[in-house]
């Protein structure tokens, strides 16, 4: 003899069942909402700019001229590989005046990712932003090895001649952390989930060479 059906029982079940993906949902949405949320009272160190996505600006004041954005994470081993090929090209662009170009310091790996983006934010402020940003990769240690202390950071900005103790107060103190918060705030509005990621007046460039191959991307600055 089958059971009878128990309604009130069924209800409890099917119930509990939606709640349980709805919360499943709700979690899922809730780093997207977190990320996209922007700091109003944030500190914003020398070169940066709200209206370009909170990134460091090289040339900004520039008019007809190619605008470079450069999305990044100094933990990022590819985007090591990147500086290397055309760190020196999008440095000579900048020196020469032929490019704005912005670099936007993410924080995707973890905490010394933060670390390592606060001391590059300070080092903008003593103008040695690119000479650390080229140091940093290329002493790149492992992901969250515990290698990028604030005291490491500290010594790398001295190895590129910053030694004033307004930079050593500024990473010591993460002045500059929710301008990171920011910085990857802003970056999710422009569904930026990956780095490095390039973009060439406002067009993503596409993946592959273009990215490692000095001429490839030289042509595809120079097209625009």
């Amino acid at each position: 003899m089958s059971a009878k059906p128990q309604p009130g029982k069924d209800n409890f079940t099917r119930n509990l069942v939606i709640g349980v993906v709805l919360g499943v949902v709700l979690i899922m949405l809730v780093p997207t909402i977190i990320s996209k949320q922007t700091k109003l009272a944030a500190k914003i160190p020398a070169s940066v700019s709200a209206e370009r996505g909170y990134g460091v600006v090289f040339n900004g004041e520039l008019t007809g001229v190619p605008v470079i954005d450069v999305y990044e994470d100094f933990q990022c081993p590819v985007c090591a590989q990147f500086e290397g090929a055309q760190g020196q090209y999008l440095e000579s662009l900048i020196a020469d005046k032929k490019a704005t170009v912005v670099f936007h310091t993410l924080s995707f790996i973890g905490t010394e990712s933060i670390l390592a983006a606060n001391a590059a934010a300070c080092s903008a402020d003593e103008d040695k932003f690119l000479a650390l940003h080229k140091m940093l990769y290329q002493t790149q240690p492992k992901e969250n090895s515990g290698a990028w202390t604030n005291e490491a950071l500290v010594a790398a900005g001295g190895s590129v001649g910053i030694k004033s103790k307004a930079y050593k107060d500024c990473v010591t103190n993460g002045t500059y952390a929710d301008w990171v918060t920011n910085v990857q705030a802003a970056a999710a509005k422009q569904d930026v989930n990956s780095t490095p990621t390039v973009f060439i007046n406002g067009k993503e460039l596409e993946r592959g060479n273009n990215y490692y191959d000095r001429a490839l991307f030289k042509a595809a600055v120079e097209r625009g």
